[in-house]
């Protein structure tokens, strides 16, 4: 039997970690970023179309090891690409976080606005984007040892509520694929999923600030959910929750009781 507290007891330690952030370049991810930098990790900031985003954010991350990495979600092979360079320039990774998404907002009742080559690219880059990532990454990941998976998803995969119909069904895709590798890569590997409400970024074209105050208001919590809310969670799901997998963690204000 695998020793599940091989790591050591109390919290998982993060500066000789190495960890991968698809979509790293901007919004949750560059969040997630700058926590994963701040608390010691060497942290590869994946990019689509973003590169200089990428490199400005590596620019001004504490500590040293960090670089960009081409992470495009439509392209497996270009992610194979990537998990063979983080194996060449670090030999290593301990923690995968799939932050990478798209949405565009389509009216539910609306079935014709939602066509399908929107339907199809919604679903490559938040279902299959972040498979093909994790696949391409496993061999580096199992070979950790004690490695974390994190994706990032949304209250809209369980309460069918969401910037499109398309874009809750994809990130209910995900929770369910994220249950299925829970139970794959163990002991190895842990799989989490962290789900926040409506985060005040510019993810969904036309959502403004009022868009997101309004929801923010309908909560029992009545606040106003931040890029590093979400960065926060993700990172005490890696360093405190050591025994979880398969598990699903709502940063929501309790919109979902709503």
């Amino acid at each position: 039997m695998n020793d599940l507290r091989r790591g050591g007891l109390g919290t998982y330690a993060l500066s000789d970690k190495v960890a991968v952030v698809s979509g790293g370049s901007g919004g949750i991810g560059a969040a997630i970023v700058r926590r994963l930098a701040a608390a010691g990790a060497k942290v590869a900031v994946g990019y689509g179309g973003g590169l200089q985003r990428a490199q400005a954010l590596v620019a001004e991350l504490p500590g040293e090891g960090h670089r960009a990495l081409a992470l495009p979600m439509e392209d497996s092979e270009a992610l194979r690409a990537a998990a063979a360079e983080t194996r060449k320039v670090y030999a290593r990774c301990d923690i995968l976080v799939n932050s990478a998404g798209i949405t565009r907002a389509v009216p539910h009742a609306d079935l014709e606005a939602l066509d399908d080559a929107t339907f199809d690219r919604i679903y490559t880059t938040n279902v299959r984007g972040p498979f093909a990532t994790i696949r391409a990454f496993v061999p580096l990941l199992r070979e950790a040892g004690d490695a974390v998976i994190v994706n990032i998803s949304s209250i809209s995969a369980f309460t069918g509520s969401g910037s499109s119909i398309a874009y809750c069904a994809s990130k209910a895709a995900l929770d369910t694929m994220g249950l299925s590798l829970a139970r794959a890569l163990g002991p190895q590997i842990r799989v989490i999923t962290v789900s926040p409400a409506a985060v005040e970024t510019d993810f969904v074209p036309g959502r403004d600030r009022a868009a997101i105050e309004k929801q923010a208001r309908s909560t029992p919590l009545r606040v106003v959910v931040h890029p590093d809310d979400v960065a926060l969670s993700v990172l005490a799901a890696i360093t405190h929750l050591r025994l979880a997998t398969g598990t699903t963690v709502v940063i929501d204000g309790g919109k979902h009781l709503s």
